[in-house]
Order: C-alpha cells, then structure tokens, then sequence
C-alpha cells in the first residue's frame, strides 16, 4: 500500500501525466466552474459553480475511521502512514458486494502495457466487488485524442476517466453535454450508500461539479506542493555540498558540482522548481489572482515569471544543465539514479519509486527532497495545488443498472489505507501477484504486469502516503509537504472548475513551447515578452473582463 495523490524538457502535460499514473501506480492522489445560476443542461456550458450553489451539489462528507495515521495531514500535506500494517487485521470497507455483475465498460488512460481482458488481477476485483468491467485502456501518452474523438461521436463507453490536463477546447464543453448528473445517486446523504465515496473530501468533490451539476467522481490529492528537488544526498555527502538555500546559492553551487569531462552535472531543466523558488502562479484557470489593489491578473504578467525564466536560462548559459535535458531527450530521472545530474524536479512520488528501484542495486544511493526556498534566500511563496485533477464520468443515458454497477467500482477503488479492499486494488491476490516478505507485501513479476493503472484511476481515498516497505519515505514525503505547506498560498480561482469561453481555448498554448525555447537560448527574453503583449491584445483583456464578472458572481477561491 502506497502513496496516492495528484506536467522537449519537462512539459506540463507529460509531467501532470507521469504524476497520476506514477501515484496511481506506486499507490495507491483544475478544475472547471460550471453554469454559474444553474443546472440544466440546455444553459452555458462556461463559468463556474462555488460557494453556497456548490454545496447544494455536494454528497455529505462521512470521514473513514478504519486506520488512523501517524503524520495527520498538516498544512494542506497527505496523512502519512509509517508504521507496517497488520495484513492479517485488515478492515472491510465493503461488507457487501454493491455491484450486481452488469457489464460496464469503462476507457482509462494507460501508461505501459495493458494487461489482458480476463487476467487473474481484473477477475480477482471484479469477484471482490461485484462487477463485470470490460477496460477500453488507451494509451495515456496520447489519451487527448483518443478522448476528444470519443467525445465527439455518438459512442460514449458507459464510464471514461478523464484528466484535468485534457480539459482543453471542445472536450471542456463536452463534459458537460456527455456525461450525466450524478446528484440523484450521490448528493447529500444519498452517497452514504457508498461509503468509500462519501469519505472523499468535500474539496476533491467540489471540483467534480461541471456545467451546474456533480459530474465527476473524483481523485483527490494533497494541496501542498508537490514538485520536489530531488537532490543526491549521498553524493553531496561524499563532495561536502551544502544544500543551496537561495537562487544564487543554487547556481554558485551548480557550477561548483558540473564537471562537463566526469560528465556529471548539476542538474535538469529547472522550470517546475523555479516556478516555486520565484512564486510563479499555477498555470490554466488557476493562474488568475487578485491582487490587494484590487487588479486581476494572469501568472504570465507577474515579474516572477520573467525571473524565473531568466533564471533557468542562467542554468542552461552556465553549462550546468546536462546536455540531454537541453536536447529534451531521454530521462532525467534515469540520468539522476546513474549520478550524470545530481538534482532533478519531479513530483511526489518519484521520492519512493526511485528509492525502491535503487535499493537493490544501488545500496548506497540516498535520494532526499530539497527545501523550496525564495529566490533572496527567504521563505518561498507556493501556491496550493487544486483538490483533485481526475474524474471518472458515466455517460449520459446509462441506465440505473449500469450507474449502479459504476459506482460500486468506484467506491471498491475509493477504499481507505488499512482495508481488504485497498489491498487488493493495490497488490492483488497473494501468491498470484505478490508474496508477503518480512511482514511487508512484494509484487512479484505478474504482479508488476497486471496491478497497475486501470482500478486506480476510478476514485481514490483523501490523499496519504504509506510504504511499508520503506516507510522512512513516507515520513519525509509527509514532512516535506508540511514544511512546505506552512507557504502555501491559494489563487482567487482555487477549487473552482471553470470553462472559458471556447473562444479563449487556445489564447495561452503557446507559452510552453515558448518557455522551453527561451531557457534554452532558443528565443530572446523580449519574445516572451512580445507574447504576453500579444495575449493582451488577443483576447486577454477580454477575458479578464470575463473573470471578473464570474468572480463577481460566485465569490473568491482564497
């Protein structure tokens, strides 16, 4: 049982990617605001629902009392679980099979490959909770486009996982007009059938509401950060660094560690990271703030984005950034075990995965999270990732059978830490996929092949982090995000799920590739510049304007 949660060099699609496969792998954690005076379907698919209209929506929050954690969740961190759980006490979360064995179809994004239909693993779950899935998985690299045609045709399997990352252009709007209501199965106390489900928090829930209605079931992760330095702390044991504690600390050090002959490096494209060092704003629909004099504005006209990517460049004009990471090729986190970089950025989960990859091989490899600091040495402004970033969806027009059916998965996938149900989402069947060593379980290799992706991404429980294997990690994956939760801010459009106007889908996709360019020396400071003067004039004005009024409407996020 592990940790669940939450984006050329590091893109923010692959990154949000690799995060949610990578949680819901090794685990076990932008929502859109919808019409903002109702809930039928023939109104405006844009704009939002919060406050006091939302919570109209929301099923009744009935919290999980089956294992309480040794890290209670602490500013905005995941609950952390230290301690080795009792496989032969575990709970049930599910003393009655809720599905009745109607075929469900559900299509998932599926990072690897997918096992086959009828494997020891889905047989085992769907025996378990009642349920006959037939997985349409797809390829999560491309999974955009897959889902966008789907959403476009007349065929819409009965359940479709959808992540916040492809909430981009017609599928945003489609959401709305594909999927159903779920509130006559879920609202109130009506999700007390589902108790998993009814333990998920009423923030993770919150951003399940599209176009007026409770829409989504929902992932939820932790709000404190979740983009971690990875540093090598054994090595820098071994060389006598010291952990840089500002900007210019970073880079004095970086130079100090590259020696291009060794072909060591200091580190990867640090965009992610920088973004935090210099308080750069969440990217997408989040990114909107306003400020104490009242301003509304958008993460790009903020001086910190110029500075953190003037400060990226810097790394990349010192020769500090190993040359695969300048040519976006290959991975940085393989270069990072192999000792070719000593620091990369990658999300929360990367602090288990690469430990557990490095234990048998590499005895001494030590992996630690370095402290975000501000960019003069002083505290960090971070901002509080949103409470969940993927949902699963049942189409329009299924029958109560098939709904039913869906959501009996959902909540056997929703199964807290310290149950029979977790267990088997996670692990399987014992002597089928995992052996128990030292009190601990252990995939063996059909375990790795089968019990991974699919079950995870239906619904998860409140975000934690637990690894009985190295449960040392948990503690400083917990301790990390407490630390860094103390910072943490929250943007005027936190926790709302909002679509734009469709004519705005495209205003800011050129930003990324923009960014990658620029701190590679690619393209000048004064083309990113003449881009966020562009994005003004473009429409950005405009949907300020729009911002405001929605804000006007249903209140503030922060």
């Amino acid at each position: 049982m592990t940790s669940n949660a939450a984006s050329s060099g590091p893109s923010r699609r692959s990154f949000l990617a690799t995060t949610a496969v990578a949680t819901a792998a090794v685990a076990g954690g932008i929502p859109l605001l919808s019409a903002c005076s109702g809930g039928s379907d023939s109104e405006s698919r844009e704009g939002a629902t919060s406050g006091k209209a939302a919570d109209k929506l929301l099923p009744t929050y009935v919290a999980s009392a089956v294992a309480k954690p040794d890290l209670p969740s602490k500013n905005g961190s995941a609950d952390g679980y230290t301690g080795k759980v009792d496989l032969a006490a575990l709970s049930t979360s599910v003393p009655k099979k809720l599905g009745t064995g109607a075929p469900v179809k559900i299509m998932s994004p599926f990072w690897g490959t997918p096992p086959k239909a009828g494997c020891a693993y889905y047989t085992a779950v769907d025996a378990a909770a009642g349920t006959k899935i037939t997985w349409q998985n797809q390829d999560g690299t491309t999974y955009g486009q897959k889902l966008g045609a789907v959403l476009a045709s007349s065929s819409v399997p009965d359940m479709v996982v959808v992540p916040a990352w492809e909430l981009v252009g017609k599928i945003a709007n489609a959401v709305t007009a594909k999927f159903m209501d779920l509130g006559p199965y879920l609202a109130g106390d009506k999700v007390k059938k589902y108790p998993n489900l009814a333990a998920i928090p009423s923030d993770a829930w919150r951003t399940g509401i599209f176009g007026g209605a409770l829409r989504g079931i929902p992932m939820p992760g932790a709000p404190a950060a979740s983009i971690v330095p990875y540093y090598r702390k054994d090595i820098f044991d071994k060389k006598g660094y010291s952990v840089p504690k500002s900007a210019d600390e970073f880079l004095s050090w970086a130079k100090e560690a590259t020696s291009a002959k060794a072909k060591v490096y200091a580190c990867g494209d640090m965009r992610w990271v920088a973004a935090g060092i210099f308080g750069v704003r969440p990217s997408g629909t989040h990114g909107w703030d306003m400020g104490d004099n009242g301003k509304l504005t958008y993460r790009i006209e903020h001086p910190e984005y110029l500075e953190a990517l003037e400060w990226t460049r810097k790394l990349f004009d010192a020769g500090v950034v190993h040359p695969d990471d300048k040519a976006n090729s290959g991975d940085a986190g393989q270069r990072f075990t192999a000792g070719e970089i000593l620091v990369f950025n990658s999300d929360m989960s990367g602090w288990y995965t690469k430990t557990a990859e490095q234990a048998a091989s590499n005895p001494d490899f030590q992996i630690e999270g370095m402290d975000i600091f501000g960019a003069d040495g002083g505290n960090p402004t971070l901002f509080a990732n949103e409470p969940a970033g993927i949902w699963s969806m049942i189409r329009k027009g299924a029958s109560k059978e098939t709904v039913e059916n869906a959501l009996a998965a959902a909540n056997f996938a929703a199964a807290p830490y310290g149950t029979k149900e977790r267990m088997l989402v996670d692990y399987g069947v014992e002597g089928t996929h995992y052996a128990v060593k030292d009190g601990v379980p252990v995939k063996n290799d059909q375990g790795n092949a089968e019990v991974i992706n699919a079950w995870v991404m239906l619904a998860a429980p409140a975000a934690y982090s637990a690894h009985p294997d190295f449960p040392d990690v948990a503690r400083k994956q917990v301790e990390w995000q407490q630390r860094m939760g103390a910072f943490m801010k929250k943007t005027s459009t936190y926790g709302m799920n909002i679509v734009e106007p469709t004519r705005y889908a495209n205003l800011s996709s050129q930003f990324e590739q923009l960014e990658i360019d620029y701190v590679r020396g690619n393209k000048k400071l004064s083309d990113v510049q003449a881009a966020i003067s562009t994005w003004r004039s473009s429409g950005g004005d405009q949907l300020r304007d729009w911002y405001k009024e929605l804000l006007d409407k249903n209140g503030s996020g922060n």
